[in-house]
């Protein structure tokens, strides 16, 4: 079986709009269980990895909901923290015609953002063959140095690092320019993944790749909705067609298409990451299973809830031939 794939950050309420009222309002708003790191948890063990969740819930009623779905959905919950000092995040998410969503958050204040270095369980690392963060984690100052401290620990340990930029300003203090706490981190990361309309963010400084491989980065992937993908290692890049599918909610397709990626490398013995990216077949075909997960979650709504199953991928992609090398 696969080393553990442990996410750190937040867990959060996803409150999709349901219907609409005369006023044009929406009629409800159904919860669901969610957050971005939480959703790439729930994914690598909907496909059969082995993943834990570290972060703070609140010992409010969302919180025991977020703790029992994530024990629903097969993830481990040894690495988290509770606290009674604030309340879950909560996010509302309305859906136009074509799937695409939008976000209100209500944070801060909320339970994730109290989680600290002392946090982490002891031996958290020790058998973890993949440490996966995002920026929602780096919104405050202190979490962002614990995110990066787990970052570094689990380095130390010997597992890969993962980050999804996964941008969401309206998380960050308003007027505040983000690139000055992400970039720490995506120095500190073995494999990045950006949307590409993050890529273009961050390349506004200049010189983004260079920068990039200055720190630990290895492998750099950018998706773009149902248009291609692209890659990039430190002396080659490619694109790779993605599946063209009928969108009904795209919440937790990034978060999808990172649990799958995040699977594949689970099961590579360690030491093999370097002889992964130089077999391109092979990078292709880690690459068209990740999106595979994020072309079937975009057809089914909410974040948990949403995340496929290996067998699900397997026939997808049977039946699916442009999302794999031919």
């Amino acid at each position: 079986m696969s080393r553990p794939i442990l996410c750190f950050g937040e867990a959060l309420i996803d409150f999709h709009a349901e219907g609409t009222g005369d006023a044009g309002f929406p009629r409800a708003f159904v919860p669901f269980a969610g957050g971005a790191p939480a959703n790439v948890a729930v994914a690598a063990a909907r496909l059969g990895g082995a993943a834990r969740f570290a972060g703070m819930l609140s010992r409010d009623p969302f919180g025991d909901f977020l703790l029992d779905s994530l024990e629903r959905a097969g993830v481990g919950v040894a690495d988290v923290a509770r606290t009674g000092e604030a309340n879950t995040a909560l996010a509302f998410v309305s859906l136009d015609a074509r799937g695409e969503r939008s976000f209100n958050f209500y944070r801060p204040p909320s339970a994730d953002l109290l989680f600290r270095p002392g946090h982490f369980r002891a031996g958290a690392f020790d058998d973890v063959a993949v440490f996966h963060v995002c920026s929602n984690s780096m919104t405050d100052a202190e979490l962002a140095e614990t995110t990066r401290e787990g970052m570094r620990r689990a380095q130390a340990a010997g597992a890969l690092v993962s980050f999804d930029l996964n941008l969401r300003p309206a998380l960050w203090p308003r007027d505040s320019n983000p690139r000055p706490s992400v970039w720490p981190a995506l120095q500190l990361a073995d494999v990045v993944k950006l949307c590409a309309e993050e890529f273009a963010w961050l390349a506004e400084d200049g010189a983004l790749l260079n920068r990039l491989w200055r720190g630990r980065t290895r492998l750099l992937v950018v998706t773009d909705g149902p248009r291609p993908l692209r890659w990039f290692r430190r002396d080659a890049s490619g694109e790779l067609p993605c599946p063209q599918v009928e969108a009904v909610d795209t919440t937790a397709a990034g978060d999808a298409f990172v649990g799958g990626l995040l699977c594949r490398l689970a099961a590579l013995e360690p030491g093999a990451f370097d002889t992964l990216l130089h077999d391109e077949a092979g990078l292709h075909e880690m690459l068209a299973f990740a999106a595979a997960c994020g072309a079937l979650t975009v057809t089914r709504q909410g974040s948990f809830a949403a995340m496929p199953s290996a067998t699900e991928v397997d026939t997808f992609l049977a039946s699916n031939p442009q999302g794999s090398l031919e």
